[in-house]
């Protein structure tokens, strides 16, 4: 019998999904970023849970309240994802011994932090002793079911498309995790952008109003990692031809000789938006994300061929299906 090292998360998802009774007329099928309850009147309302776990989640140097913010966070970004605005946080925490009355108190404000800087509030949960922090979040919010962007419905011809560049975070914990050195200034961005992560909350609710997305995931997991994950759900095929690697990231790999693609491509806890969006409607889209005061990036198209490619310097290469994944990610 295969223990859960040997499966890693992704399989012993499904071993326990598979042993699940299925809701009738699920509005949102197992395997997307949240789950939904239809509650009448085309609405529906929509749940997500995610972990945190010290050992697994916080890097070296991130703060209790940091922590407790990313915990949140974590869970907008899927909501962002389904251009779903969050109402409210419960957050259930496992309290190891020796956390101090100074430690809870910015593990709560950091949970206060997270929610209200998305305009949901937090409204109880529960605690219990643990071996090592765990904060687990539920975030809920309501939404019309015709604006709910889905994981499955890309088609070919769609424009693939992200809301920033990638990298920074992977340098970052290349920096935390494997002592890898960067100049001050550099160091402090791609490591800032490792303790305070954004949920791309504002862009999810404006791609949604327009209805020109086709898919959508949060990129947490990963750029490939994300771009495989919309693969199997829309069952089709992406040929990525401008890679969104950021500038700091390039930097970061040219002086430890590493390949600024890898970072973009292979490192996880970015959470921006992957979007595909039907081509008439690319300039809509593209003007609604940009008057909020971000951006939409064009980084390819949707094929019908089933493949991951990248084409860079006149060459395709397969975009490997990996990415972060519990108990094989070392």
């Amino acid at each position: 019998m295969s223990t859960a090292e040997e499966l890693g998360e992704r399989k012993i998802i499904n071993l326990i999904l598979d042993c699940l009774d299925q809701m009738p007329n699920m509005p949102v099928p197992f395997g997307d970023d949240v789950s939904a309850i239809d509650i009448g009147n085309e609405k529906l309302a929509i749940i997500k849970t995610d972990m945190l776990v010290g050992k697994t989640d916080v890097p070296p140097g991130m703060t209790r309240q940091q922590a407790a913010r990313k915990a949140v966070v974590m869970n907008i970004s899927d909501l962002a994802a389904k251009g779903v605005q969050p109402l409210a946080i419960l957050a259930s925490i496992g309290v190891p011994r020796d956390l101090t009355a100074k430690d809870i108190q910015k593990i709560g404000k950091g949970l206060n932090e997270g929610a209200r800087e998305y305009n949901a509030y937090v409204l109880g949960g529960d605690t219990n002793e643990a071996s090592d922090l765990i904060i687990s979040c539920v975030a809920f919010g309501i939404c019309e079911e015709r604006h709910l962007m889905r994981r499955s419905g890309a088609n070919p011809g769609d424009i693939v498309a992200v809301t920033e560049l990638f990298g920074r975070t992977s340098s970052g914990l290349k920096i935390l995790l494997e002592s890898l050195s960067a100049p001050p200034k550099l160091r402090k961005e791609l490591v800032r952008a490792v303790y305070v992560p954004h949920a791309r909350l504002k862009e999810g609710l404006a791609l949604a109003q327009t209805q020109a997305a086709t898919a959508s995931i949060d990129s947490s997991d990963g750029l490939a990692w994300s771009l495989h994950e919309l693969s199997v759900a829309s069952n089709a095929g992406f040929l990525i031809d401008n890679l969104p690697v950021a500038s700091e990231a390039k930097q970061f790999a040219k002086i430890h000789r590493l390949d600024p693609a890898e970072l973009s491509l292979y490192g996880g806890e970015e959470y921006e938006l992957l979007v595909t969006i039907k081509p008439r409607l690319w300039e809509k889209a593209k003007k609604a994300v940009e008057h909020i005061g971000t951006s939409l990036i064009k980084i390819g198209v949707v094929t019908e061929e089933k493949d991951l490619l990248l084409k860079a310097e006149g060459k395709k290469v397969l975009i490997e299906a990996r990415g972060w994944e519990h108990f094989k990610t070392v």
